[in-house]
């Protein structure tokens, strides 16, 4: 119950202190990319395996094809959208998805379907959690898209590589999931910090 009261109270006035910032990189993205929509819309997986539809700022051209992982330098990802994706400024609209009860502040990234909604046996307890804008698995793969971009097959190193990593610390938070911790999270977060959890290094 505290948590899900941090959640919102924070996300509404993470909305009303950040409006302008969300006004702003709104006009610049429809000045830099104006084919296209503003902001993007996909489906992912939330809390007890539910779809809901997330919001970010748009980041690629509204026409790619691309594969489920992102890479650092991709022809699809836009010069503004690199910006916005390096500075992790695409994501604040997903204060309004915290703030709608979708998502939490702390938390395991919210996957396409085919992923997190695949897991067994104990590993499905992650699905009890809400999605988060940032977490433990987030805070150690922050450089993931520059990571993958220095592997050979991207997609199967996240796949048999990352991605069950970030199943086995999302689901250490499970376990130890706190207000404290999450407090932990997100000033590391907006700070850069790499804090020690886990028994590593994030």
């Amino acid at each position: 119950m505290i948590k899900f009261l941090f959640d919102r109270v924070f996300a509404l006035i993470g909305l009303m202190l950040l409006w302008p910032v969300l006004l702003g990189v709104a006009v610049w993205s429809r000045i830099k990319m104006p084919e296209g929509p503003v902001l993007f819309r996909q489906q992912r997986v939330g809390r007890n395996g539910e779809l809901f539809t997330l919001v970010k700022f748009r980041t690629m051209e509204p026409t790619h094809n691309g594969a489920s992982v992102s890479v650092a330098g991709e022809e699809r990802i836009t010069p503004l959208g690199a910006k916005l994706r390096r500075y992790k400024l695409d994501e604040l609209p997903e204060l309004w998805n915290v703030l709608v009860g979708d998502m939490s502040f702390v938390g395991p990234r919210p996957d396409v379907p085919g992923y997190a909604d695949a897991l067994t046996g104990e590993d499905r307890e992650i699905l009890k959690l809400r999605p988060g804008i940032t977490g433990p698995a987030t805070l150690k793969y922050r450089d993931e898209e520059e990571l993958l971009a220095r592997v050979e097959d991207p997609q199967r190193y996240n796949d048999e590589v990352i991605f069950p990593d970030k199943v086995r610390l999302n689901l250490y938070y499970y376990y130890h999931q706190s207000l404290a911790t999450d407090l932990r999270m997100i000033v590391s977060t907006v700070l850069g910090l790499h804090p020690y959890y886990a028994g590593e290094r994030l």
